[in-house]
């Protein structure tokens, strides 16, 4: 009999288990429902990198994808019956809204008696399955890195060679892609390209990835985030292709880098109201300001701090940004304007290509000192020097910033310090950091005291 393989984060064939299990029932009809639920909220540049997605998906299906726009819990069992399926096949999902859509497609699909299939996660190791020695959550990477790399994890899965489409059902056309700005560019989102740019991360990159992730400037991260997010490849495949590649250093800080984002998905399955209010209720009593002027120049990259301003128009210009910048213009958010993290968190989901909830909003926390790891909320990154060290020769800055490109190496750092700093219009700082920082202690002291 038919089968039904519902994509969700998995948009690929190749080491996707819940695509073998599927096979071996039979033809495999691929399902892809536009849930209002999530696309209301995905922003333009997610919505984009999905349907391009979605679009390379169907070229792979040999055009048989079928897209249904509607709830899952009457999309699918309908599919379903229409087929004639005894089977819908999923891979399992973590994050809140995942999980509640899933048991709600699941009740409807027992009663038009359709069995319900779950195999493996979009994670090397599902969240919920790693503990401590006395059985409780991870709360600290470092131990939960150790635990990770001991458990150790399937090999990639191969493409079922079982594996037929079922024929029967038309599809609806994907909705056109959402209007973005003139000077926006996202990279293509699919399956072919994410193995591209594994390979070559892997012969240019990966060797000393270790020393060189935080030059904004370089152009040394692997650009996998986005695939990882929409599921073009797996952790797993991503894994294999570097134990291939030989043990070094970098090898070892980018498996790390991996376990982050695993880490940060199992905090999320036992906490799922840490996408938005603090994780650890230490600062409950922390005093806050309200979004003003300020937020809107933080937004628009316009605050008058070359290095922070330089990430907040790379990620209106590209969909995304370096995650070293991140947590400096995170950090800038937070501790010189005073404003609550979820203010910032949400404007980064509401533009990144990658937005992953649960990294997004625990690498917020942070920066925040309410989440994991308990980075303290007096450690306050400095703007200036941060650009200093991470982009020493000013080229990222001059990159995404045009009105400071006429001034030479650093000097795009401290604009304030030369004559023609301001020259071509580029905003006096909003703020004296200096004076911040203080006010963040003493905001810190009284809110623990």
């Amino acid at each position: 009999m038919p089968s039904v393989m519902w994509f969700r984060r998995d948009l690929r064939l190749h080491d996707l288990p819940a695509l073998a299990e599927a096979a071996t029932a039979g033809p495999v009809l691929p399902l892809f429902v536009l849930d209002r639920g999530l696309l209301d909220h995905a922003g333009a540049v997610r919505t984009s990198c999905l349907y391009d997605a979605l679009r390379h998906l169907h070229d792979a299906c040999d055009g048989r994808l079928v897209v249904r726009t509607g709830p899952p819990e009457r999309i699918v069992p309908e599919v379903a019956r229409a087929v004639g399926a005894s089977s819908v096949h999923v891979t399992a999902e973590s994050e809140p809204y995942g999980r509640h859509r899933d048991t709600t497609v699941q009740a409807a699909l027992a009663d038009a008696e359709i069995d319900w299939v779950a195999t493996g996660t979009p994670y090397a190791i599902g969240p919920g399955l790693l503990h401590t020695g006395g059985g409780t959550p991870y709360r600290v990477f470092t131990p939960y890195l150790r635990a990770w790399r001991d458990h150790g994890h399937p090999a990639p899965a191969p493409l079922p060679r079982s594996l037929r489409w079922a024929d029967g059902l038309d599809s609806e056309p994907l909705p056109p892609t959402p209007d973005l700005p003139a000077d926006l560019t996202l990279p293509t989102c699919s399956e072919d390209t994410a193995h591209e740019r594994l390979t070559d991360f892997i012969a240019d990159d990966l060797a000393d990835y270790d020393t060189l992730r935080d030059r904004p400037d370089l152009h040394r991260t692997s650009g996998l985030s986005m695939h990882l997010k929409f599921g073009t490849i797996h952790p797993r495949t991503i894994l294999a292709a570097v134990a291939a590649a030989g043990h070094t250093p970098g090898t070892d800080r980018f498996t790390a880098e991996l376990a982050w984002r695993e880490f940060y998905a199992d905090v999320l399955w036992h906490r799922p109201d840490s996408l938005d209010t603090d994780l650890r209720p230490a600062l409950s009593t922390m005093d806050y300001d309200d979004p003003d002027d300020t937020f809107d120049a933080w937004r628009t990259g316009h605050t008058g701090f070359p290095f922070v301003d330089a990430g907040m128009r790379q990620l209106r210009t590209e969909g995304w940004m370096h995650n070293r910048v991140r947590m400096v213009t995170a950090s800038f958010l937070i501790k010189d304007l005073h404003l609550w993290w979820p203010y910032g968190a949400r404007h980064f989901m509401a533009h990144l290509r990658d937005g992953d909830p649960a990294s997004n909003s625990h690498g917020w926390q942070w920066t925040a000192g309410t989440g994991t790891d308990a980075a303290p909320y007096f450690r306050i990154f400095n703007p200036i020097t941060q650009g200093q060290k991470f982009d020493p020769h000013g080229d990222y800055v001059r990159r995404y910033v045009p009105e400071l490109a006429h001034l030479p190496g650093r000097a795009v750092h401290e604009p304030w310090k030369h004559p023609d700093g301001y020259a071509h219009g580029y905003p006096r700082p909003i703020v004296d950091h200096a004076a911040e920082r203080a006010e963040a202690l003493r905001r810190y002291q009284a809110a623990t005291s």
